[in-house]
């Protein structure tokens, strides 16, 4: 028959396998926006301070909400926020936040805003001390992700040792919602851990960038 599997060539397999192998990814990451999301940042390590304000700053905005709506408003926050850069951010007044609280393409909670400038103010001050965020945070697990190895997502924990111990470092410098879930969201989002299972394309791609 001309569509027998023995018609194929071993690379026309390859190509297969391939493929089917590409489809195969954390279930979480089901709507379009989660699977760029998955396929492109979850997990890849970060080093650039001004990105890694913005995943503290979303991460505080989705306590209580789902990533999916996070992910939905990311270029409204991004708008609202002046790109997350920390040193405006800091300076924002009274003014600044009554507007972002009437802001309706963003998460209008006060609490949640105010504590995104006084997080970048403390994250200012984490600079001064240790030249940058990223050399601050990535220390936690000694500049190197740790790798996991979940079977299924069911298995992935929302919080661990380091993240008890990283939530209590930043409160003690003035950050405010950074509980343990939080920052282990935090460390998922960054690459500090790899939480990708063991049968999604992203988990085998990450370990063999580490090593190389």
């Amino acid at each position: 028959m001309e569509n027998d599997i023995f018609s194929y060539n071993y690379d026309d397999i390859q190509k297969i396998y391939y493929r089917i192998e590409m489809n195969t990814r954390c279930k979480w990451a089901k709507g379009q926006i989660e699977i760029d999301y998955h396929d492109e940042e979850w997990g890849v390590p970060l080093h650039n301070d001004r990105k890694l304000f913005e995943f503290l700053v979303l991460e505080g905005m989705q306590a209580g909400l789902s990533w999916h709506i996070i992910l939905k408003k990311r270029q409204e926050f991004r708008k609202a926020f002046d790109n997350f850069q920390v040193q405006q951010i800091a300076k924002y007044n009274n003014l600044k936040i009554r507007q972002l609280c009437y802001n309706p393409f963003i998460i209008r909670n006060k609490k949640k805003i105010e504590a995104a400038i006084i997080n970048a103010n403390a994250f200012l001050n984490v600079q001064k001390e240790f030249g940058s965020f990223d050399t601050y945070i990535w220390n936690f697990v000694k500049y190197k992700p740790i790798q996991n190895s979940w079977k299924s997502y069911k298995d992935v924990p929302s919080m661990s040792q380091e993240s008890d111990i990283i939530s209590k470092d930043l409160r003690t410098r003035g950050f405010k919602f950074v509980g343990s879930k939080i920052c282990y969201a935090m460390m998922q989002a960054i690459g500090m851990v790899n939480d990708h299972t063991i049968d999604c394309f992203r988990y085998k791609e990450l370990v063999t960038n580490q090593w190389q």
